[in-house]
This record gives structure tokens, sequence and C-alpha cells, in this order.
């Protein structure tokens, strides 16, 4: 399931998401109010009006407050603004593909890298999008993303991370796939090439017939084969990309459901106006407990009252 990147751009009610284009929308009166706000320090309305505008109306915000008072609202914001509450209102100021590499200049800034946030873009983004948001981290970080990525990482797991990088759909027959995965399998050591190859070049239906013959020939479920024939990174990042393939709506509330601040505002704020509908439901079916309430038992104050307006409501 990969949503094209600017779906939210024809976004409607009716849509998987939970934050729509506002219907009364004055850009200039926004504006205003946000100048005003900054003045004030007023952090309750700059959350007010950021979190009930869609990216597209954002992004108008931006310009023409920056034409009308000639100072850079994301500048004004820093100012008055600290810790969490700051990192998640400049978030909502990116635009999508800037917002996506800047989750994965993150990634991969300071000691360690995280792998799971690379795998969790580059599984849930299609290549098309991934191209637009490798344009987006040049032309941000003046670095290539592929160069980044290679430096960070190492091995089959690299070559994991690259496949799924320049990914393209490939049309394969299921009966030829499932055989060149049984014959890695048969091996002393399993073969990863098939599996990069055939898993970052397929659609997620013709992969999902594949998994579900692979299981009945093996007898295990596909975590269980990845679990057992894998290690290393390379086993961490095909078991993200197997979830992702089978339902990435539940791969990302297990995702949530650590608590952990920048990986919350990174998928709330990426999908809440494509998928974020789905991911409180499979969030609900995963833990018996609504994301609205979890998020009000490990955040507080006006950064809360930022993340439960992108939620929404209670499920």
């Amino acid at each position: 399931m990969e949503p094209e990147y600017y779906k939210s751009y024809a976004m409607a009610w009716g849509t998987l998401g939970t934050v729509r284009p506002f219907s009364n929308f004055h850009p200039e009166r926004d504006a205003m109010e946000i100048d005003a706000a900054l003045l004030n320090k007023d952090a309750v309305t700059l959350v007010r009006i950021l979190t009930n505008r869609s990216n597209e109306q954002r992004q108008v915000i931006v310009a023409v407050f920056e034409e009308v008072t000639q100072k850079v609202l994301s500048t004004g914001m820093k100012k008055i603004l600290s810790g969490d509450l700051e990192n998640l209102l400049l978030e909502l100021l990116m635009s999508p593909v800037h917002h996506e590499a800047y989750r994965l200049q993150q990634a991969m800034a300071g000691l360690g890298t995280d792998e799971e946030t690379l795998m969790e873009i580059l599984c849930t983004r299609s290549g098309k999008a991934l191209q637009e948001i490798a344009i987006a981290y040049k032309q941000l970080y003046r670095k290539d993303l592929g160069k980044e990525m290679q430096a960070e990482t190492s091995g089959d797991f690299a070559k994991l991370i690259m496949a799924l990088l320049n990914k393209d759909s490939v049309a394969g027959v299921v009966q030829k796939d499932i055989e060149s995965l049984t014959t890695s399998l048969n091996e002393k050591k399993a073969d990863e090439a098939p599996w990069i190859n055939i898993l970052t070049s397929r659609d997620s239906n013709h992969l999902l017939k594949v998994f579900m013959e692979l299981e009945v020939v093996t007898g295990h479920m596909m975590e269980q084969i990845v679990e057992k024939r894998f290690s290393g990174d390379f086993r961490l990042g095909l078991k993200i990309l197997v979830q992702c393939i089978q339902n990435p709506e539940l791969y990302l509330a297990k995702r949530l459901t650590a608590m952990k601040t920048s990986t919350v505002h990174g998928i709330m704020v990426s999908h809440s106006e494509e998928d974020l509908l789905c991911i409180r439901a499979a969030y609900r079916k995963l833990t018996g407990t609504s994301l609205y309430t979890a998020l009000q038992k490990h955040f507080r104050g006006t950064h809360l009252q930022a993340l439960l307006a992108i939620c929404r409501s209670e499920d």
C-alpha cells in the first residue's frame, strides 16, 4: 500500500487523514493572528491554527506571513517556543517531502543510526515519492541521500537500503519468485540477494501471494522465516519490510506504542493527511487503548494539545 505522496493536496471529507483543509481559509487573517501570537508568546493560538490547516494551507500561510511581515515564520517560532512543542510545530511548517527528508537526516545525524526510521520511510513510500524526497534532501542539506545512507550502513543491510531507495515496480511470476526464495532458504546460509531483489521490486498484492505460498511450503510464518534464517541489521530491515508489505498501518501503530517523541511526531505529521485514521484503528486493535488516550498518558501541556489536535478524536 503506497499512497500517492501528494494525495493530501486533493483532500476532502471522507479521506483517511485526520487533518483536512480548513473550509473558511483566509491566509492573511491567519498570518496576522500568528504574528500577534508571536508578539504575545501565545503558543495556544499557534497550535490552534497550525493543527487545523492542511499542509498546503500551511505553506500558503508561511508565504503570506513572510510577504506581509517581512519576517520568517520559523525564525519567529524558534524565539518563543522550545523543546518538543517547538519541534512539532516546526515539522508542521515543512512540506511533505521536506519533512521526510528532515526525518531521514535526523535518523543519520550524530552518533549511531536510527535504522528503524530509515526503513519506515523507505518501506512506506513509493519509488516516485522517494525520488522527490532525495531531491529535497539535496536541496536542504547539499548532500546526496544515497551516498549518505551508504556511509551510514554496511553489508547486506546497505544493499537492502539502496534497493528500497531506488525501487521500481517490476512484474514478476508468483511461482518463480516462490522458487527463488525457497531455493535461497535451502542453502546452508540463506542467500540475501533474491530476497532483496524480489521484495523491493514487486507490488504488495503480488508479494502477499508469494508470502502466503511460502508460509505453506515452509510451515512457518514470514516473520519466523526471517528471524530464523537471517541476522543483524539485515534481519531487522527485512522484518520491517515484510511487516510493511503485509500491513503498513499495523507496523506504524507498533512504532507508536513506544511513545518515543521523535517517532510520534514523525508518524503523526507525515500521515495526518493520508491514513492516520487507519493507524489509529490499528493502534486500538493492537493495544486495546485508543491512540488519543495513550498520548494523554505520555505527554503534557500545550505539546499534548497539539498532538491531540492532530490525532483528532477518540476511537
